[in-house]
Parts: structure tokens; C-alpha cells; sequence
């Protein structure tokens, strides 16, 4: 069949001529054309490239998730248990009797600490086993599921201040993964340095003076030294600290005990101490390091022997009595976790109320990845007791949501029993 140009009238030849014309191979058109290497990756040409037929990698299968490890924030489950030791410590406030409150914060803690749902091992607790019988280095606390934790605990940090009635007595706890909290061994003290969030960690350093870190910390917090506070536990071993905070001409503010509180307080927003100094105990310093760590501040440490006897004790056991100790020696990694309730009035908690037929406590609470800081004020009514309408307790629950724990309606401090259903 012929085919005609439509408007020359050219002849373009016959249909099957141009459809069945033979296409040049590719080798034909290719075959006076440079080859270019087509790039896959920088420097590797697709010649070098790894043949289409070798299997793809294959992702290696999820193994399931991370069950050692927290994944939820155990600090609001650690409340209820600074709430049941402080509830308990809380009736022996003033009478004296130290050892007894002491004694029921302990046992409380103890009871209410079995039903987390944790595997969780005493890293600083009451002292070794043959010397306290419950939460002693080594006990394991918890149900026993997941995750692994290590616990540091001080039930009544500030047994003096409740049995004297004197203000800031509180109830702690401390938590971070496994074996990642500081074992102190058989050093029971240590230099202290700690600081909030506006000061420099690297700025200041226990081998550094007293003038110099007081210096460093009016510097980084842009107020001239005169102005700085320092927190000191009232102690004649700080005679000297506290003539050269003097001789620098910084201000003080001495506290009798309870140095847990006093680290915090530097690292609170308007915080009323911008440091704090001296020797102090060293389980103190590991909790008050899982507390700095939720709230950005920092703190150092280094081991300190009363006598020569505790001395070659703490070197007999491998550790170094001249080597500063920093915020991530003390607590390692940020997931870790930390509860205090009030057992007296003071300036970190509100100390216990009772009321007719119950009681509120007051908390912080705070858990390190976030660094979420959060107060707790909870109200609790004892077991068997019908509400009062007419006690302050009723009137403020009125406004509360959900359950509060219950507390059976016990006259003595020691024996009372808490249903914790919060």
C-alpha cells in the first residue's frame, strides 16, 4: 500500500516498508558513542556497584523491648512511698524518740516498696546486713519484674529535726537503672560542692580555694560575691570553711541537718543558697546527686575519713580518698528517678498534716530524662472512718481527684498499715 503526503502529495513509500523497517540494534547505536559510569554512591561507578542479584541486608529481627530498663516515670510510684514513711515518722514529730522514728519511716517504706512493680537492688540503705534488718545494701525491693534498678533510700533524712519538732525532716528516695548508682562502701562521708543550674560545673572545683569557687559562682549567677549564700551543715569540723566564707565576704546559712534538702535548694528557680559546701554524709550525696541531675544542677564529691582507722578501711576497699567525684560518677546516665515527702515544715516540703479521720503530705518529685520537677500535695483518709464534714481535710478533698491511699486508724505511729489503692 502506498502512502501520500496530504498536502504535497510526495509519495512516503508503502505501510509495510515503514513498519516492518528494522531498528538499529543498541549495539549498532552505541557502538561510536563514548560509555559514560553512571555514579551510584560518591566514587563508586555503577560497574563497582554490587550486582542486582546479591541479596539485600536484611535488618537484624527486633529482639522485643528493652525490658532492664525504666520506661515509665517510677517517680510517681516512688510518692506513695515517701508519703507512707513520712506519714509513719510523722507521729513521733517532738517526742524525742529518734530511734523509734526512724524505726517506723523504715518499716513503712519497706512494706510499700515491696509492691512496685520493679527488680530493684539497695545501694544505699540502713547499713549491711547484720546491721539493719530491712532496707540494708544488697536487699532486693520490689515484685521482682522489670526493670533492674538500683535504690537509694534515706527513710527519715533528718531523724534529730523530728525528734527535737525542728523543720525540715523529709522522707527520700532515689532510683536509676542497674549499676549505675555510686556504691559508697564503707566511707560513710565526703566533701560536698554543689551548685544549681546558672553555675558552670567546670568553673568551680573542691581542689580549687574557697575564694576562688565563691568568685566563680558570683561571676557565672552576675551578682558581686557579697551577695552569694552559702548553705553549711552546723558542724566544728567546718570551723575553717566557715572563717574563709567569711574572709571572702559571702553570706551563710547554717542548718543543723538534713543536707539532702540543702543540695536541692540551690538548683530551685529564686533558690534562696547559691551553693552548698562542707562534708556531709555520703549516701546524702549520691541522692542529692539523682536530685541535681532531674533539675539541671551539679554536684562533687570526695570521699572523706573521720580517723585513720576509717581511712585504710575505705583504701582497703579500692577506693580513692583523693579523686572528686562528679554529678555523673555519683549517678550515671539521666535515667534515673527521685521522691521526697515532708515529714516537718520546711523550705524544699510542707511537712505532714493531721486532721480528723486523715492527713496530707506534700511532695517533689522528679524524674532525670524529662527533668520534670513536680509537687504533690495528696490527702489521705485512714481505713474505717467516715467522712467529716466539717474537718479542714474533708473541705480541701472536696476539690481532689482520684483515690488517696488509706491508712488504718491506728493509735500507735509504729502499727499502722497502709492500703495504698493510688
Amino acid at each position: 500500500m502506498q502512502l501520500v503526503h496530504s498536502s504535497t502529495g510526495q509519495c512516503l513509500g508503502h505501510r509495510r516498508d515503514a513498519v516492518t523497517a528494522p531498528r538499529p540494534s543498541i549495539h549498532t547505536r552505541t557502538a561510536n558513542r563514548p560509555c559514560k559510569a553512571r555514579v551510584l554512591s560518591p566514587g563508586k561507578p555503577i560497574s563497582e556497584a554490587a550486582p542486582a542479584s546479591a541479596p539485600p541486608k536484611q535488618a537484624a529481627a527486633p529482639s522485643g523491648p528493652d525490658y532492664t530498663a525504666p520506661s515509665r516515670n517510677l517517680a510517681l510510684e516512688l510518692v506513695r512511698v515517701t508519703e507512707a514513711a513520712a506519714l509513719a515518722a510523722a507521729r513521733w514529730l517532738g517526742k524525742g524518740d529518734k530511734n523509734s522514728a526512724d524505726q517506723a519511716a523504715v518499716d513503712m517504706m519497706r512494706k510499700v516498696l515491696n509492691d512496685i512493680p520493679m527488680d530493684g537492688v539497695v545501694v544505699i540503705g540502713e547499713g549491711e546486713k547484720d546491721e539493719a534488718p530491712m532496707l540494708y545494701c544488697g536487699e532486693h525491693i520490689g515484685d521482682g519484674t522489670p526493670p533492674m534498678v538500683d535504690i537509694a533510700v534515706d527513710p527519715l533524712d533528718g531523724t534529730t529535726l523530728t525528734a527535737q519538732g525542728r523543720s525540715g525532716a523529709i522522707a527520700v528516695i532515689a532510683l536509676a537503672e542497674r549499676g549505675c548508682m555510686y556504691d559508697p562502701g564503707p566511707c560513710f562521708y565526703m566533701e560536698k560542692l554543689a551548685v544549681g543550674p546558672g553555675v558552670d560545673p567546670r568553673r568551680v572545683s573542691l581542689d580549687y580555694s574557697v575564694a576562688h569557687n565563691l568568685e566563680a559562682v558570683a561571676n557565672c549567677l552576675g551578682k558581686p560575691v557579697s551577695d552569694v549564700t552559702v548553705l553549711v551543715l552546723d558542724r566544728p569540723r567546718h570551723a575553717k570553711l566557715i572563717a574563709d566564707i567569711r574572709a571572702a565576704g559571702a553570706r551563710i546559712r547554717m542548718i543543723s541537718d538534713g543536707d539532702v534538702g540543702g543540695a536541692i535548694e540551690t538548683a530551685k528557680p529564686e533558690a534562696p543558697v547559691d551553693v552548698m559546701m562542707g562534708i556531709g554524709g555520703t549516701p546524702e550525696g549520691v541522692i542529692a546527686a539523682a536530685a541535681l541531675k532531674c533539675m539541671g544542677g551539679s554536684i562533687q564529691g570526695r570521699l572523706w575519713a573521720k580517723n585513720e582507722q576509717e581511712a585504710e578501711a575505705i583504701r582497703a576497699s579500692g577506693r580513692d580518698l583523693t579523686k572528686i567525684l562528679y554529678t555523673d560518677d555519683l549517678v550515671k546516665g539521666n535515667d534515673c528517678f527521685f521522691a521526697a515527702t515532708g515529714v516537718s515544715d520546711g523550705d524544699l516540703v510542707r511537712g505532714v498534716r493531721f486532721y480528723s479521720g486523715g492527713a496530707s503530705t506534700n511532695s517533689v518529685v522528679m524524674r532525670g530524662k524529662s527533668q520534670t520537677v513536680r509537687y504533690i500535695e495528696t490527702f489521705h483518709k485512714w481505713a474505717g472512718t467516715a467522712a467529716n464534714p466539717s474537718s479542714p481535710w474533708h473541705n480541701q478533698q472536696m476539690g481532689m481527684m482520684g483515690s488517696p491511699g488509706m491508712m488504718s486508724n491506728s493509735p500507735g505511729p509504729s502499727s499502722a498499715v497502709f492500703m495504698m489503692d493510688d
